[in-house]
């Protein structure tokens, strides 16, 4: 449970917070943190972390992939989702508008062999100038979902971009899974991000 018996793991602590212990063992950290002011202030500290990263993860900002059980959640909040499905090997045409909180581009793949999967952002000449490496995902799904920072998207300018999944495996080797072309055009008014 720990390296000092005295004070529980941030880790643990976190766990915790997270209702991701097991009857026992939970019941063993609320005894210790409620008998322990120091580590009820590392748990104080470890919420008010969590509490930012949920912000930072409603905010849109992050360029991530994120699951669907993660947009229902946004949606069911209110929030505002603008989502893209260009075929595989096909293209979209895509904006966002002041109102969007997010951007989704549904990228539609059989994952069932791939052993590692990057999700490569390139220009239209294939130069790469983004990778997300090691994106989660199971075998069972039928979809990456891709968040593309909506603050960058606001504030870019009419462009066109190429995301690739790449499924990288045991030696290295890597193998395009599905490529796919978002044409953005710029519909809000100020500058640009470029």
């Amino acid at each position: 449970m720990t390296a000092d018996p005295m004070h529980l793991d941030a880790a643990v602590l976190a766990d915790y917070w997270l209702g991701a212990l097991d009857a026992v063992e939970e019941a063993r950290v609320e005894e210790h943190v409620f008998a322990c002011g120091d580590c009820a202030a590392l748990l104080d500290e470890v919420r008010a972390m969590a509490e930012g990263v949920r912000q930072v993860a409603r905010s849109g900002v992050l360029m991530t992939t994120v699951s669907q059980e993660f947009l229902e959640y946004a949606k069911a909040e209110g929030l505002q989702i603008r989502q893209y499905a260009p075929p595989v090997g096909g293209s979209v045409q895509c904006t966002v508008s002041a109102e969007d909180d997010f951007l989704i581009g549904r990228l539609e793949v059989d994952l069932r062999e791939a052993k590692r999967v990057d999700l490569s952002l390139c220009g239209l000449d294939g130069s790469e100038q983004f990778r997300l490496t090691d994106i989660p995902f199971s075998h069972d799904d039928d979809a990456v979902l891709w968040q593309m920072s909506i603050r960058f998207a606001k504030a870019a300018p009419t462009s066109s971009m190429v995301a690739k999944l790449v499924n990288v495996d045991e030696s290295g080797t890597q193998s395009v899974m599905g490529e796919y072309t978002f044409h953005h055009t710029r519909t809000l008014p100020g500058p640009g991000a470029w």
